[in-house]
């Protein structure tokens, strides 16, 4: 291992073969209107038609990779940061640094906790004023439409506003639990939040008892509610989370609100829509597959995938609950608050605190040329511009990598994350034998497709998981806290197909595309994070398009990567020509609540 960390699980250093990147074309049908629906019905009703789409898909070629056989499987990529021997484990803190306003003329500038807290202790604005102005922006069920509903699934007034009270009484009496206090958030609607219905994207049955409001916050929830922050509502979201375009025919599909021609992201489409438009500073996602980094970059905000089971342990070998952000330190804060340690998980409970990089660190970073010109030429630019940054204005020095069997391991992730995907389908579901029923028609066909995975191939994805744990495991020992950097999304936005709402779509090319370099920190349970550095410009619609910046870091390193994502928001700020783009029908929260 590349620190003086302790870990549990960590890989053995083992450099992994040296194979030749040479990406091959999908052939994916891409299926929309009536063809998903035909399709959908065969692939659901057929297990040849099911296997031919699981074979198309190149989720069996694994098994063709040779010696395989030597490595240990890993079917789940645990590496855990252990606490040292004699060291009382406690919170992380919100240092005075992350509580800094941002200037006020700073070009593109967005609303922060620090902002809300600032005005809230000087009386200018109240934790009510600024929920009473948000809700009628938000909620559903308005006539004529709330303008910003689309990013959100459910609103609970009642329980906002009890909240917002009782937040304001505590600014009234001096006794403010915090920068969070009163500050409105988002919340993703996979997670659990006590009184909340959690539809996970899926349209509501009354009759199916998941569909129940939760008894009990998850734990990283509880410790933004716990430090005062106001959960306005729960977020919408791609069905399932099983795709990463965020279009939800029944939910609709929230709106990029940088151009709106353009798709959010998702699968935590309604946090990234939400955070673009203004509306909250801070959102909480999960991501299996870059859910909380897609959308993030796509939508020109900042996302954390922390390492697996950092901040809460789920019944996934991939995802992770994560925190969402319009600004770097609001991303550091609430990860530090979502991050404390939670005596009743022994898994999650034993992790010890990422520690920031000291000043004098040296600053690495690593770089696989041959993946990273995969991208557009826009991003291609854009990353390059960044990097040059990075090693020019800040010392990082740039050290060439390489990363066997990119291609194949990206098509075991995502066959991996649509079994997962299944057996949750199956357990919820109130008929085991028909667990697909009330799903749309794209996920009937993905996850009746993730339904064919066998436990052979199970066992060879994880063969190859461990593959390539132990090649990064040599690359951090090389070259100790070296940041891997890719874009986030090789494309600069993904339009959207008219009629598309209708029915949903399917277009696992472009959806492979998408995911080409997210998947790693997924399989291997590594943190990385996304920041936007740039913006292209837009084939329709009006408004350019985020191009979002990735960095991924070695098992427990979240606080290295928010430094980096710092560093990266000085950069948009200050060397992008004309800064941060703020969307032109940005919601001036602040403003709305001084007037309501």
């Amino acid at each position: 291992m590349g620190s003086r960390q302790r870990y549990s699980g960590y890989p053995v250093a083992r450099e992994g073969p040296k194979t030749a990147y040479t990406p091959t074309t999908d052939k994916n049908p891409v299926l929309r209107g009536w063809s998903l629906v035909i399709a959908a019905k065969l692939v659901a009703n057929s297990s040849f038609f099911a296997k031919a789409t699981w074979t198309n898909a190149k989720f069996g070629g694994v098994k063709d990779i040779p010696d395989l056989a030597e490595y240990d499987w890993h079917l789940q990529p645990i590496v855990t940061p252990l606490i040292a021997d004699g060291v009382s484990q406690s919170k992380a803190k919100v240092t005075p640094d992350l509580c800094k306003r941002q200037p006020d003329d700073l070009a593109g500038r967005f609303y922060s906790a620090a902002d809300y807290h600032e005005l809230f202790k000087s009386g200018k604005l109240t934790p009510l004023r600024v929920a009473k102005a948000l809700l009628p922006l938000i909620s559903r069920g308005q006539d004529p439409l709330a303008k910003y509903e689309s990013a959100w699934a459910v609103t609970r007034e009642d329980l906002v506003l009890a909240a917002a009270k009782k937040s304001t009484q505590r600014y009234a009496k001096g006794k403010s639990l915090g920068v969070l206090d009163g500050v409105p958030i988002g919340v993703k609607d996979d997670m659990n939040v006590e009184g909340y219905v959690s539809h996970v994207g899926m349209p509501p049955d009354p009759s199916d008892p998941f569909f129940t409001p939760a008894a009990q916050t998850i734990w990283p929830i509880a410790q933004l509610e716990a430090a005062g922050a106001i959960v306005i509502g729960k977020l919408a979201m791609h069905e399932l989370g099983t795709d990463i375009s965020g279009c939800n025919p029944h939910w609709g599909t929230p709106v990029n609100w940088n151009n709106k021609s353009y798709y959010p992201g998702g699968s935590s489409s309604g946090a990234g829509s939400a955070l673009c438009a203004g509306l909250v500073p801070i959102a909480v996602g999960t991501d299996a597959g870059g859910s909380i980094r897609i959308p993030s970059s796509l939508c020109g905000v900042y996302g954390l995938k922390p390492t697996l089971h950092r901040t809460y342990t789920m019944k996934s070998s991939v995802c992770v609950i994560g925190p969402m952000a319009a600004t770097a330190n609001d991303l550091a804060i609430a990860y530090r608050i979502m991050a404390a340690p939670n005596p009743k998980d022994p898994v999650q409970g034993s992790f010890a605190l990422s520690v920031p990089p000291s000043p004098t660190a040296k600053k690495t970073i690593g770089i696989y040329q041959d993946w990273i010109d995969q991208a557009s030429p826009a991003v291609l630019e854009a990353t390059k511009r960044a990097i040059s940054y990075f090693t020019d204005k800040l010392g990082y020095k740039v050290v060439n990598i390489t990363i066997p069997y990119v291609e194949e391991a990206q098509y075991a992730h995502s066959a991996w994350a649509l079994t997962e995907a299944y057996d949750h389908a199956q357990s919820r579901a109130v008929d085991p034998t028909n667990p697909l029923k009330n799903l749309n028609n794209c996920n009937q066909l993905l996850i009746t497709v993730g339904a064919v995975t066998s436990g052979v191939d199970m066992i060879k994805y994880g063969q190859l998981r461990g593959l390539i744990m132990e090649h990064l495991a040599f690359l951090w020992k090389k070259h100790p806290g070296m940041l891997i950097l890719t874009p986030t999304n090789p494309d600069a936005g993904w339009l959207i197909h008219p009629g598309d709402q209708a029915y949903g779509f399917s277009d696992g090319n472009v959806t492979i595309r998408n995911m080409m370099y997210i998947w790693l920190a997924n399989s291997t349970g590594c943190p990385a994070v996304s920041a936007p550095v740039g913006y292209a410009d837009a084939e329709q619609g009006e408004g350019k398009l985020p191009v979002g910046l990735m960095a991924m870091g070695e098992w427990g390193a979240e606080e290295q990567l928010l430094a980096w994502a710092k560093e990266a928001e000085t950069y948009l700020n200050s060397a992008w020509e004309g800064g941060r783009n703020k969307p032109t029908e940005w919601a001036d929260v602040v403003e709305i609540a001084k007037n309501t």
